[in-house]
């Protein structure tokens, strides 16, 4: 009597434990995808501002080092001359 029974949980998809072979098969799953997407948006939360304050350092020393237009060489000759 006691085999029936083991058999019939057995067969709905628990083990002799108890513990049901289903969530354990949907849960993996589930809880791979949480974590990629906790992780994911912990490298994006250090990505996107690093890559935010490179530009930004990139444009201030573009600013700084563009030549004004009375920097030019030839035009500091031409008054010199």
């Amino acid at each position: 009597m006691r085999v029936r029974a083991e058999q019939a949980t057995f067969c709905t998809g628990q083990t002799l434990k108890g513990e049901v072979v289903t969530d354990a098969l949907v849960a993996r799953p589930v809880a791979t995808i949480m974590m990629m997407v906790f992780f994911s948006g912990l490298a994006l939360d250090i990505a996107v501002p690093a890559a935010v304050l490179s530009v930004m350092a990139s444009l201030k020393w573009l600013v700084e080092n563009w030549p004004a237009t009375n920097d030019l060489s030839f035009d500091q000759k031409a008054e010199t001359a």
